[in-house]
């Protein structure tokens, strides 16, 4: 990973959780830094992922596994008909669009993740074939969001790199590039 995640106070263990899992969102969004949309559908390998399906597909399992740990039903429905959408945007979906959902999206986890009294408490894996009857710790709530949003970052610096060379540290240096433009008012 490119970048490196500093804790500011190592007593709190869900800040430094949380900061770990935005290091992994940055790996995903830079790699679709100044791209236009055709290339965000791009599907440059043998497999059938596209940046911009990645990019919905962890934003609505994020938010899947907040809700399920909310006691809520998730707010996109998936089964054996619609799964492949997930990792598509169809319709009048935007990577712009994805974008601002997954910030959202964020935003809810973090401020669901505070608001609980303890990382012990906990709730039940969904029931499926390939799920243990078991109940989860909102801490491993936010380690498997870690993992499943890495997975996809290591995938999306494949991707990007396959369809125009640029590497996650190509893409890092531009973000940092970037934000210091928009800092000086450029």
């Amino acid at each position: 990973m490119p970048t490196h995640v500093i804790e500011k106070d190592f007593s709190d263990e869900r800040a430094t959780l949380l900061a770990f899992l935005e290091a992994q969102r940055g790996g995903l969004r830079r790699a679709l830094l100044g791209l236009t949309e055709e290339q965000a559908a791009a599907k440059p390998s043998a497999s059938e992922l596209s940046l911009g399906g990645l990019l919905k597909h962890v934003a609505e399992t994020e938010q899947g596994w907040v809700r399920r740990a909310q006691g809520l039903p998730p707010a996109v429905e998936r089964d054996e008909k619609t799964w492949s959408d997930s990792f598509r945007l169809t319709g009048d979906e935007t990577v712009k669009g994805q974008l601002a959902h997954w910030a959202a999206v964020a935003a809810e986890t973090e401020r669901f993740i505070y608001s609980v009294q303890s990382l012990e408490e906990n709730f039940a894996l969904p029931e499926a074939p390939w799920f243990p009857k078991a109940r989860v710790s909102m801490r491993w709530l936010v380690l498997h969001l870690i993992e499943e949003t890495a997975r996809h970052a290591g995938h999306a610096d494949v991707i990007r790199e396959s369809l125009d060379g640029k590497t996650a540290f190509a893409l890092v240096d531009e973000e940092r590039r970037a934000a210091e433009a928009a800092a000086q008012g450029e």
